[in-house]
């Protein structure tokens, strides 16, 4: 594989992931705070609504670039992986928590689809975009407190992967530094030998 070709996947895995983490962490932190701020209580999970379905496809690119980039990047990486026991650890920690992450974030999806679909036709009462009011109906009110606790697991996930992806890029740069110091020194060895020849 080409550098080029690997700055490309390289790009495609860390814009994609940036993007998944940063969109996650500013709805809950943000977009979920501006619209519990609305002075209408059946307009909060509305907005909140509008807010993340807007987002919901710029995610599904953001997941769809990681993953490509993450597959490609283990393709090209595939003999260190297979070979150092750091790397091997890494790709199957991150891996289960990718898979994690997805999860989370279709679940939460499917939740915020719920209380969207009954807040967008028809003022739903509620406390904030993720805490139910006494007025909430009951289906809306379940669908919020599973939505509470999924819109921090999600920025949490993909940090920690943001993190395990700049672990991997040190194992590589120090994999590519030995291999150089090596082949340097078998460079030196060889023309030492052919001198003396």
């Amino acid at each position: 594989m080409s550098n080029d070709q690997h700055t490309v996947l390289r790009s495609m895995h860390d814009l994609g992931l940036a993007a998944w983490f940063g969109g996650n962490l500013m709805g809950a932190v943000g977009l979920n705070k501006a619209a519990a701020a609305a002075k209408d209580s059946t307009e909060r999970t509305r907005l909140s609504s509008i807010g993340w379905g807007a987002w919901g496809p710029v995610q599904a690119a953001a997941i769809g670039a990681h993953l490509i980039g993450s597959v490609g990047m283990l393709r090209a990486d595939r003999g260190r992986v297979a070979t150092e026991s750091g790397a091997t650890l890494n790709t199957v920690v991150k891996s289960v928590l990718t898979v994690s992450a997805i999860v989370t974030t279709a679940t939460s999806g499917a939740f915020g689809a719920k209380i969207g679909a009954k807040s967008v036709s028809g003022g739903v009462p509620s406390a904030t975009a993720t805490e139910p009011s006494a007025g909430t109906p009951a289906d809306v009110a379940d669908a919020q407190k599973a939505q509470k606790p999924l819109q921090w697991v999600n920025p949490a996930l993909t940090a920690v992967l943001i993190v395990l992806a700049a672990q991997q890029g040190e194992q590589q740069r120090t994999a590519s530094t030995v291999r150089g110091a090596f082949g340097a020194g078998l460079t030196s060895l060889k023309a030492a030998v052919l001198k003396a020849a």
